[in-house]
């Protein structure tokens, strides 16, 4: 069971959301997964130019380390996305790989799949950046499990601490139990059908202009 674990902080681990991860990873090894851990600040993942060239042909062009990690993805039973707060968002860092998976989200790549979030803020205002993920996670195709988010009470420390890591491994635990189980979600089933009539209406508007998608999703029977 491969969990992948994508941080974007600037301090890697070493930051409040790392130490947060880090609980939900201990829940993660203990029902069994396998954690391939990505900090966003030790690669290179540039801002999308618009160039289509992943709808044309599959791959995108620029030279860092996207395409690595979308192999990553496209190979994980789940994804874990986590992010501290900034100006009420993510990180510059995962904004852009998100901006990068245009391609997998045309494709909903990550259909089958499993995701939760992960968020530390400086003084609140969790939900909205935990939502966001959330719905990256939903668009890309897979079913979301939870989320998790805490303001701060110091350097890797958080209020009610004890309780938060509780529940902090008690979500990978969840994570890991949902791709064991292969766990439906029905109340998550109507932004799915809804996002992927859209997805295809898509394809169909666009099949001259990015052949790679329209001839993926042609090939799954989908248009």
């Amino acid at each position: 069971m491969n969990i992948l674990a994508i941080i974007g902080s600037p301090h890697g681990m070493k930051g409040n959301t790392g130490r947060l991860l880090e609980e939900v990873l201990v829940g993660v090894r203990e029902c069994g997964g396998d954690v391939d851990l990505v900090s966003l600040t030790r690669l290179k993942v540039l801002p999308c130019v618009a160039c289509d060239a992943c709808h044309k042909v599959g791959t995108c062009n620029i030279d860092d380390d996207f395409e690595t990690i979308k192999e990553k993805l496209l190979c994980c039973d789940a994804v874990i996305l986590a992010s501290p707060n900034y100006i009420f968002s993510v990180t510059a860092q995962m904004k852009a790989l998100f901006d990068r998976c245009g391609g997998l989200i045309h494709l909903m790549a990550l259909e089958g799949k499993y995701g939760i979030a992960v968020e530390t803020s400086g003084g609140g205002e969790d939900e909205d950046v935990l939502k966001y993920m959330e719905q990256v996670i939903a668009v890309l195709g897979a079913r979301v499990v939870g989320s998790i988010g805490s303001p701060m009470a110091g350097v890797r420390m958080f209020p009610d601490e004890k309780a938060l890591f509780v529940r902090a491994r008690e979500l990978g635990k969840e994570l890991c139990r949902s791709v064991q189980e292969k766990r439906s979600f029905p109340e998550q089933d109507a932004f799915h059908n809804d996002f992927k009539e859209r997805m295809r209406r898509l394809m169909l508007y666009k099949r001259d202009e990015w052949p790679y998608e329209f001839d993926v999703w042609q090939a799954l029977g989908k248009v």
